[in-house]
């Protein structure tokens, strides 16, 4: 099932969340217990998000330097699958640009196609600093040449015009937005022109980067509205829990803390006390979206899921 007929077919706000595929080499045990901590909200769908490798240089016997890629978390197809198969729940793979070549977003995508795994959150992806691509030409510069794939994957279009069979249901997908503007656009107008085209061209629903003052959500909906975009625009939420937080998170994700918050945050003595303030400051945001017209609440779960299911407790 499609997530935009979930949205439009719930009768009550959606929850969904986010999680972190673990790291190479560790259990997927983690990803489990997260999963079991929140099923119990009634979760409409999980993202699993992606990222690309990274590039070491490995000294050879000759004392010659190679340059490898280092796959630092296993793919989402693997652990969508894994989601999908245990808890029946409708997993959604991130799928991005930086880091993955035209030709291994082709076999994601054959790969999900093949599992039934047909929504997707489509995204450009961070630039790792220092990464220099071995040929530019392999990759997607933009969200949009990555839709461009996609939509043309659905049509049954491989790359080079090649023919792919069997494709019962074309994928859906959701793509990024961000209230307070992303870092490398000039300005919100012009980050919003852009915005209209992934609508345009195929995004079905929208999600943000994490925020913490809500004014900042709707003033960002009230602009898409009056810009034609019509599509759902879902907050996503992530509560402070750390006293780091109040530096690392604005540095990060260009999110601004408010002084409110922040004073909260500066006050604790500790890290209990931040996420305790993390989670009565969520709860409010939460309730004010949901009574303002949200379709939902996105959480981004990583290091704070206890938080996450305290918020859920008295939200929904």
């Amino acid at each position: 099932m499609r997530i935009i007929d979930i949205i439009n077919e719930s009768r009550n706000p959606v929850f969904s969340f986010e999680i972190l595929p673990p790291l190479k080499g560790n259990s997927i045990s983690k990803v489990f217990g997260i999963i079991e901590k929140l099923k119990r909200f009634d979760p409409k769908f999980v993202n699993i998000t992606s990222h690309h490798s990274e590039y070491v240089y490995k000294e050879q016997p000759d004392g010659s330097l190679r340059r490898v890629s280092v796959l630092k978390r296993p793919g989402t197809v693997a652990i969508a699958a894994a989601i999908q198969n245990r808890y029946g729940l409708i997993p959604v793979p991130h799928i991005i640009c930086k880091g993955f070549t035209k030709e291994e977003t082709e076999y994601a995508l054959l790969d999900l196609n093949f599992l039934g795994i047909n929504n997707l959150l489509v995204l450009r992806g961070d630039e790792k600093g220092g990464a220099v691509l071995p040929d530019p030409t392999l990759y997607h510069d933009h969200a949009t040449d990555l839709q461009d794939q996609i939509n043309l994957f659905n049509q049954g279009v491989g790359l080079e015009g090649t023919r792919i069979q069997g494709i019962e249901t074309p994928f859906s997908y959701g793509m990024a937005c961000y209230p307070e503007k992303h870092e490398e656009a000039p300005n919100m107008e012009s980050d919003i022109h852009y915005l209209k085209k992934k609508v345009e061209n195929g995004a079905d629903y929208l999600v943000t980067q994490m925020f913490f003052d809500n004014e900042k959500y709707f003033s960002f909906v009230k602009k898409c509205r009056e810009a034609g975009i019509d599509v759902p625009i879902f907050p996503g939420l992530k509560p402070v829990a750390r006293k780091a937080h109040l530096s690392l998170l604005p540095k990060t994700f260009r999110a601004d803390i408010p002084e409110e918050l922040a004073e909260r945050i500066r006050e604790s003595k500790n890290d209990d006390e931040v996420k305790e303030a993390g989670v009565e400051w969520t709860i409010r945001q939460s309730k004010e979206l949901l009574e303002n017209g949200a379709p939902g609440l996105h959480f981004y779960t990583m290091s704070v899921s206890d938080s996450v299911q305290k918020i859920a407790e008295k939200v929904f």
